[in-house]
């Protein structure tokens, strides 16, 4: 196991310690000699995460006028996010090194899970979140004896404090956002999608977006399979943003935008302005010949009550954006009524104020 840049093409041996390329500055990633499951010598830091249920939304489906619409319950993790899955990977690599102390931020889903990953291998972790971050959030970063660090502004004032603060104190800035075992722990997602649908997936997987380690860890794992032959294609990949933060859709499409910090998004999960995995979220894409849009507020708003109360699933609305996004990809007639749709429930609606 070894990392390289995917900006620059640089391999260096895998580390803990390093999370971005020496020469070009971009995150690195994990590739394999030869399993691509992980590979670790000690035991796992791991609290069960994965093994998510998968089923199908058939009242969303008709209303929304496609085939099938599959949901998988990502918000049924441990600490009720997808993040527990990277956790995992980057925890039990940080137990290994021996460290005792590191520094995350996070608008709260990472956070949460990061600290709750710490106390289990009894590592002390210093979360830094937007001081508007989700209460619920924050009181489930404390009650798992983490230390919080409060930052006025935007969320992405918080990575700047955070990086300062581990610089400072001369701790690892693990962060989920550029670390290359978080990313690699995210791949058990799409490999349980493989293992259910094989060969034949859906026709397209749609994403809320913020930071991007779900949208490229799925499309690297089904990149291994298709290689390999053990999928008869691959599902188009969509990466779905709020109106208000759609640095994303911007880049694919070169279109212009501005950040406006009042114009907030109840979409708190992917309230990233400048996702440092840019590179590799528009590659996905591209790849897979899917597409990124924004929605509107009211839109996510919307079906967040909606799949709620006809399919009985409470998520946090950071979920609901894929939701609002199918819908807009019907309308503009992408996604074709005969198609079918995945669509990752994120993270639990009891973790949201909305």
């Amino acid at each position: 196991m070894y990392f390289e840049c995917i900006n620059c093409n640089t391999s260096v041996d895998a580390h803990i310690s390093i999370s971005l390329c020496t020469h070009c500055g971009y995150p690195l990633t994990i590739r394999h000699n030869g399993d691509p499951e992980m590979q670790t010598n000690n035991e796992a830091v791991t609290l069960g995460e994965g093994h998510s249920k998968m089923i199908t939304l058939a009242k969303v489906a008709n209303s929304l006028g496609v085939s099938k619409i599959y949901a998988k319950l990502e918000n049924s993790n441990p600490t009720g996010s997808f993040k527990d899955r990277g956790s995992s990977a980057m925890l039990s690599a940080i137990k290994s090194a021996g460290i005792s102390s590191i520094v995350e931020d996070s608008s709260g889903n990472a956070g949460a899970s990061i600290a709750a990953y710490a106390a289990l291998a009894g590592i002390t972790a210093h979360i830094f979140v937007p001081e508007n971050a989700p209460k619920a959030k924050v009181d489930q970063i404390l009650v798992y004896g983490a230390n919080v660090h409060k930052i006025p502004g935007h969320r992405d004032n918080a990575e700047i404090q955070a990086k300062n603060f581990a610089s400072e104190q001369k701790l690892l800035y693990a962060s989920h956002n550029i670390n290359p075992y978080f990313l690699e722990g995210t791949k058990s997602f799409a490999r349980e999608v493989v293992t259910e649908f094989e060969p034949n997936l859906p026709d397209h997987i749609i994403i809320p977006v913020g930071n991007g380690s779900l949208l490229i860890s799925t499309y690297l794992v089904l990149k291994e399979c298709w290689v390999s032959g053990n999928i008869s294609k691959i599902p188009k990949l969509y990466a779905v943003q709020s109106e208000s933060i759609k640095p994303i859709v911007s880049r694919l499409h070169n279109i212009g935008w501005s950040f406006n910090p009042e114009q907030n998004t109840c979409a708190d999960g992917i309230a990233s302005l400048n996702p440092p995995r840019m590179k590799q979220i528009v590659n996905s894409i591209i790849k897979t010949k899917g597409d990124s849009i924004g929605v509107s507020e009211e839109s996510i708003q919307k079906h967040h009550r909606l799949v709620a109360e006809n399919e009985g699933i409470y998520m946090e609305p950071t979920s609901a954006v894929s939701f609002a996004g199918l819908e807009a990809l019907v309308n503009n007639k992408t996604i074709d009524s005969g198609d079918s749709v995945l669509i990752p429930i994120t993270g639990s609606g009891l973790k949201s104020s909305t």
